[in-house]
């Protein structure tokens, strides 16, 4: 399992946010610690999915006391450690069409998010299915 630093940082009347300095683009947030917490393995899990589906190479973790010595991130309200398997699923490559327009759109909306393509619609597909599932009913 692989431990990568999670950075939180909150300002009055917002959420937790969270970015991952090994992961640029890989953000998320959270209303509470204990959400937060949870949003941040949910994306890095996502984001790293997306990576290994693009054929892109996992990021050696940073330590934490290089983290915490870094400018960038001295304004850090607290720091995670985010535990990933490293298990790697196996993917699967798939043809789909779609109209050429919610391509363009995908596109825009990943890039937006700092997410590949496969990374976007995995995750908006996850999405869907969560919601869609009966366990998720109120």
């Amino acid at each position: 399992m692989a431990n990568y630093i999670a950075i939180v940082h909150k300002e009055a009347k917002s959420d937790f946010g969270v970015s991952f300095p090994d992961f640029p683009g890989c953000i998320t947030a959270g209303q509470n610690i204990d959400e937060t917490k949870d949003m941040a393995q949910d994306a890095l899990i996502l984001h790293i999915q997306g990576m290994l589906e693009d054929g892109e190479q996992l990021p050696f973790p940073s330590k934490l006391e290089d983290i915490m010595a870094d400018p960038d991130y001295s304004d850090a309200t607290a720091y995670l450690v985010v535990s990933v398997p490293e298990a790697r699923p196996r993917t699967v490559r798939v043809n789909i069409t779609m109209p050429e327009m919610t391509l363009k759109q995908i596109d825009a909306a990943a890039k937006k998010r700092g997410m590949s393509r496969s990374s976007f619609l995995v995750h908006a597909a996850q999405n869907a299915l969560q919601t869609a599932s009966p366990n998720n009913s109120a």
